[in-house]
């Protein structure tokens, strides 16, 4: 029996992306293992820094027994305690705001070269505003034979909002309009946006903000999660398509909530094909690769949309640090195997400067 489970579970490892294996029995297979101690060794310990909120949903029991079972352990890091003296950890995994807690996570990795921080502060910091976020993806100016990858036109605000038609004129974007935060912190306030229709309306908004030109994207938007060399992408339900008859006759500010939540998935729906079809996998792999290279960044997503009635048009419209990886397919499968492949790599590199 215990060959069995065993067994079970190498045979859902190696089947995961042809096979549909069904969550409960894998759920319960994980646990019976488990209950019969037939676990690795352990390989490497993850220091984690979470607010209760993310820890809830990213370390989710199937997941974290599935970790066990490859001899990973989570350990929360004491916000109370010196960083330096908890552990040891191969991995420190983090999503915290706030100036001290960056600096601590800076003196650490000073201190402590031996372990990964996923990811460097300094680097996340170029995702917690919308102005910077987006010019590394126009900077890339991707276009092959699988498509462009572009950026709406977009317009900073900082302050003043009776000024904002003037600038908008100024700078000839066309209505209707995307407002957002200028900051991008996580929190849900953050992720709020209003659209708006007239000149008029403009000034009803709230600086600091981005002002984005809105794109028809048939109602669908697709979320490109990213760790480290893996890419999934899931459809959610957004914002219709706005015609210019609907322009002529619309007026005013519509607030919206968060748009590409889970519980507004795509995946199952009856959709036009031309507007449901998944980018190019090699577009993708090329646009993950250079932000991965630019930003500095291993866990991340794209909010991403094709300009309706084209094929191969895309706009990446926000980029999120250490997204919601709970309602990604497979996140348990794909996330142990990144943390395992971070440390070998790491044990590689070590190997060729110390020669050890």
């Amino acid at each position: 029996m215990v060959v069995e489970n065993m067994r079970m579970l190498r045979l859902m490892e190696e089947n995961r992306d042809t096979t549909m294996v069904d969550e409960d029995d894998e759920t319960k297979t994980i646990k019976k293992v488990l209950n019969e101690g037939l676990i690795e060794p352990i390989k490497l310990v993850v220091g984690f820094a979470l607010t209760s909120k993310k820890r809830k949903s990213f370390l989710q029991p199937k997941f974290e027994g599935l970790a066990r079972l490859k001899g990973i352990v989570f350990v929360a890091i004491d916000q109370d305690k010196p960083l330096s003296e908890q552990g040891p950890f191969d991995i420190v995994l983090h999503k915290l705001s706030g100036k001290d807690w960056q600096q601590v996570l800076e003196d650490y990795r000073q201190t402590h070269p031996e372990v990964t921080v996923l990811d460097p502060p300094d680097a996340i910091k170029h995702l917690h505003n919308r102005q910077s976020m987006l010019q590394v993806v126009a900077d890339l100016n991707l276009s092959d034979t699988y498509g462009n990858v572009n950026v709406p036109q977009q317009l900073v605000i900082k302050k003043d909002a009776s000024s904002i038609a003037l600038k908008v004129a100024k700078e000839r974007l066309r209505l209707p309009l995307v407002a957002k935060p200028l900051v991008s912190d996580g929190s849900a306030k953050s992720h709020e946006l209003s659209l708006a229709y007239d000149q008029y309306s403009l000034q009803k908004l709230e600086p600091p903000l981005v002002l984005q030109e809105f794109v028809n994207h048939g109602g669908v938007l697709f979320k490109v999660f990213i760790v480290g060399e893996a890419i999934k992408v899931v459809r959610r339900f957004s914002l219709p398509n706005v015609s210019k008859r609907q322009l002529s006759r619309t007026s005013g500010v519509y607030r919206f909530p968060r748009v590409s939540c889970a519980v507004a998935s795509a995946d199952d729906a009856d959709l036009d094909p031309d507007v449901a079809e998944l980018p190019p996998r090699p577009l993708l792999e090329k646009l993950a690769r250079e932000l991965r290279r630019r930003l500095g960044l291993q866990l991340f997503n794209l909010d991403m949309i094709r300009e309706y009635g084209t094929r191969n048009n895309f706009y990446v419209i926000d980029i999120n640090y250490f997204p919601g990886y709970g309602k990604m397919p497979e996140y348990e499968h794909i996330f142990t195997d990144f943390l395992l492949n971070v440390v070998k790599r790491n044990k590689y590199n070590n190997h060729l400067t110390t020669g050890r």
